[in-house]
């Protein structure tokens, strides 16, 4: 793609890694096949090369964003499916990142918009304010029928019918071994799983001391800052992020650290992207480090001597997150792991295409958000499975909310197969 931009403004580093960017994508149209929001919507702008023209005109021009380039960003999953499919390597994560920051600069949005944005970025990644908020949406669920915005009641509806004790695990300790450590690694515990799902820490816990893993959490590691970032609020993002990487450079230059775990696979996307987020600040060499080292809790199993299970006799309908698939192209791992573990796999239909979830995407874009759960949902029900896994604690949430069968993370199934407790979902089933 040919650009203009003049080499004054080449001297922006973000525009020097935008044009890049747009210089390496070839009008193919490819991505087009795998956009959830181009196949519900069948609109050219809300497709990955349609948006990628707009920033392209929004960011050479320098102007101020109109509200039609605004809504088809907005409309962006930030799936990354177009990554995967995309022949020419066109990063366009970090293009439609650059666009969300430059919105936020350069564009006054209606004040019901900002206050919701505001009210999800001071609640979502901080997690006692967020079981608070959670409460409260409990209580006013029955009453969602009676709000006049769509986002409002998308928000009440997504509340869970219970909301999981608190887990001291989550309080920067140190686990030790069971047997001889083989690694000492840092768990990355994030923000909003800690309100919503308990358990999913606890298992990964179990399941590293098990197979010889120290596993530290980090005292000042909290949220990824995945939330802010891709509402364009890239301080409050960066902010956020720097803790982390001054918690667990910390301990890498103390003990030292064989890997940082995130079982979370939104925010595993995110801190792998640190090195490049923080490129030009003084924490760069540290963020690049910590990207180094950070896996996704289904890579350091691979690595591990997990027991080879028996038989459960039971169907485990896969969805691949798109975080982890596309953001961080971690695919067979997962299934393998589930599968050396005695489960029988199924995958459904269109396993690439995302379930609608998106981090705040569900809140912020409930009718698309639906139609895209919906189509997850039927393809996963297809299988007739007996459970559902994930490795994000998003798309459980978001799938859960609509089916009736049991949803569980990955570490979850594997921590029962090799000695943990049977998970919570299930019981009862």
């Amino acid at each position: 793609m040919k650009t203009e931009f003049t080499p004054e403004q080449l001297q922006d580093p973000a525009l020097q890694r935008s044009n890049e960017i747009l210089r390496s994508c070839v009008h193919c149209g490819f991505c087009t096949a795998t956009c959830p929001t181009y196949q519900v919507l069948g609109d050219e702008l809300d497709s990955p090369r349609g948006r990628i023209y707009l920033i392209k005109e929004m960011l050479e021009t320098g102007r101020k964003p109109d509200a039609k380039t605004v809504k088809h960003i907005d409309r962006c999953l930030s799936c990354l499916a177009c990554m995967t499919t995309c022949p020419s390597g066109v990063h366009y994560m970090h293009l439609v990142d650059h666009a969300r920051d430059y919105i936020k600069k350069n564009y006054t949005r209606r004040w019901d918009d900002r206050a919701l944005r505001w009210l999800l970025s001071k609640i979502l990644p901080y997690p006692t304010r967020f079981r608070l908020a959670l409460l409260g949406a409990k209580i006013g669920r029955p009453f969602a029928w009676a709000m006049p915005d769509a986002r409002l009641r998308a928000m009440l509806e997504m509340a869970p019918k219970r909301i999981p004790p608190v887990s001291r695990n989550d309080d920067p300790q140190s686990f030790a071994p069971i047997g001889k450590q083989v690694k000492r690694v840092a768990l990355m515990t994030g923000c909003a799983q800690k309100a919503l799902n308990t358990d999913i820490n606890d298992a990964t816990i179990r399941l590293l001391t098990r197979l010889g893993c120290e596993v530290i959490v980090a005292e000042g590691a909290g949220c990824c800052g995945a939330l802010t970032h891709h509402m364009g609020k890239t301080s409050e993002s960066h902010a956020t992020a720097a803790k982390n990487i001054r918690a667990w450079t910390a301990e890498m230059d103390g003990q030292g650290l064989d890997a940082i775990v995130i079982n979370t696979s939104g925010c595993g996307t995110t801190v792998k992207d640190y090195g490049h987020m923080f490129r030009n600040e003084a924490l760069a060499d540290d963020a690049a480090r910590v990207s180094d080292i950070a896996v996704d809790i289904s890579e350091l199993l691979t690595q591990l001597d997990l027991p080879e299970g028996g038989d459960k006799k039971m169907v485990v309908a896969y969805h691949a997150a798109c975080s982890l698939q596309h953001g961080q192209q971690i695919k067979a791992a997962p299934k393998d792991l589930l599968k050396h573990a005695g489960f029988t796999i199924a995958e459904p239909a269109d396993s690439h295409l995302c379930c609608g979830s998106a981090g705040t995407y569900n809140l912020m874009q409930p009718e698309i958000s639906a139609k895209l759960k919906a189509r997850k949902v039927r393809t996963l029900e297809a299988k007739s499975p007996d459970v559902i896994a994930a490795g994000n604690i998003g798309c459980m949430m978001q799938i859960g909310s609509g089916t009736t069968v049991p949803i569980v993370h990955t570490v979850e199934l594997l921590d029962w197969a090799t000695g943990g407790p049977e998970p919570r979902a299930l019981i009862g089933k």
